[in-house]
Order: structure tokens, then sequence, then C-alpha cells
């Protein structure tokens, strides 16, 4: 069997204008051609890749929010929703604190109307999911959640909701305030391990490509770890190679360099 290769999508297939570069598309074609099976590996919950020109490369695989979410061959063979306690709590608690939250879900999002003061992520959100992307007004039975983001505002208690969330959170912090809440015990890393022993393949064939704070974790437990050329320092030390930026073929040149293609 050939290798599993595990991309992360914003700052590694695409740009912030998400942009995919046609060097990149074309190495993906070449990598399945040569018998290889690539995955998507994204923070981003389900509901929220849903691009067409992305999925029409024709991945044979999504992890999604962080290692929640896993489908091989277009079905849903593993997934991991918060619990409705666990997550009033968590609509309740941000909201007493004053952080601004995105609840991701596999089919829908629920964003918190104040606090984000035309923060450009969350009014792609709205255009983009249409209407998949709902106002939370306050928790609701209905809401189906695999992780969360929220914002860190000035008058934000951000160790109150440390201290109360730290024992089911890893708490993923991003430039720009921005906290990333995946719950213990899935990540990247574990989605891809899933995958692995789905299709019995040993962890030295398996690859990942990434840039930023949430790719940490796959760039180090895969056989091969690559980081992007414009990717933060904290993932190329975590990377076994560094290739190229987005826009300089760095898609393949890295599989270039293993030869992949």
């Amino acid at each position: 069997m050939g290798k599993l290769i595990f991309f992360d999508i914003d700052g590694t297939l695409w740009d912030e204008r998400m942009v995919i570069p046609g060097s990149a598309v074309e190495a993906l074609h070449r990598l399945q051609g040569n018998g290889h099976k690539i995955f998507l590996c994204s923070g981003r919950a389900r509901g929220n890749i849903r691009s067409k020109e992305l999925l029409d490369i024709g991945f044979d695989g999504i992890v999604a929010a962080c290692g929640c979410h896993i489908e091989i061959g277009g079905e849903i063979v593993c997934e991991h929703i918060l619990s409705p306690e666990l997550t009033e709590r968590v609509v309740n608690l941000l909201r007493e604190c004053h952080m601004p939250v995105v609840l991701e879900g596999p089919e829908f999002h629920w964003i918190d109307k104040d606090g984000f003061d035309d923060d450009p992520y969350v009014n792609y959100l709205f255009e983009e999911m249409g209407k998949s992307a709902k106002v939370l007004e306050g928790y609701t039975s209905d809401i189906r959640v695999n992780k969360f983001s929220a914002d860190v505002l000035a008058d934000t208690d951000y160790d109150r909701i440390k201290r109360e969330l730290g024992d089911e959170f890893n708490f993923l912090e991003h430039e720009g305030n921005v906290v990333e809440f995946a719950p213990k015990g899935f990540s990247k890393a574990t989605g891809i391990e899933w995958v692995r022993k789905f299709f019995g393949v040993p962890i030295g064939d398996t690859y990942a490509v990434g840039d930023s704070v949430n790719d940490l974790d796959m760039l180090s437990f895969v056989g091969h770890g690559i980081a992007m050329g414009n990717a933060t320092q904290p993932a190329k030390d975590a990377a076994e190679f560094v290739t190229s930026d987005i826009h300089d073929d760095g898609i393949k040149r890295a599989m270039e360099h293993y030869g992949l293609i």
C-alpha cells in the first residue's frame, strides 16, 4: 500500500484569500496517481469545510475539528460531539467572561452576535456557510458541536476560563488573541492515528504538512512532518523538513523532496 499524506488547509493548501496554487493541485493528483492516499487534516469543523474547489480535488478522507470528526471515502467513521451539559456550561461561562465564541459543528456553526466587531473571519463564516451559520442567542438543545474558538478581548476574564475549562479542553492560542478549544484526548495527531490504524500503515509511512500552532502535534507525531516556508517558527521547529512558501510551489517541492511524486 502507498503512503498516507495529511494536509492542513489554511496557510498550507490555500492562502488567506483561499487561493490554491495550481502546482499544489497537480501534486495532489500525482500523489494519488502514484498509489498514495491524501487527506485533509484541519482544525476547521466539517461544517466549515465546504469549498467546491477544495473538495473537488478528491481527497481520500477528511480529519476535521482537530481529530473530532473523521471521514473516509465520504463516510463518517468517527465523531466526537460535546455533551449538552458541557456545551451549555461553555456558552454560559464564555458569556459571563466576555469572550465571544464560534461553536463549531459538523453541520452548523453558532456565532456570538456581539463582540467580534466586523471580524473578517466571522464575516467570512456568515458569507461562506449561509444558513448553516447561526447567530448564538444562548444555549439551546439543538446545538451540536465538536469544538469551539473564541476571542480574548480587553475585558475577557481569560484566567477564569482557563481555570474552569482546563480539565476538559486544550487551549491552542493563535496570533490575534484567538483561542481554539479542542477537547482533551483529541487532536490532529489522534485523528491521524485513527486513520493509520484503519489502513494498517506503519507510522513511518505517514506524512503531514502544516503551518501553525494547531499543527504542532501532527508534525511531531507522523513519520515525516513538513512545515511550509510561510509557517510559524514553532511549526518549523516541530517539522522534519521545511519546504518553500505556499506560492513558491511549497507542496510540490515537499512531495518531490520525499520522492512521493
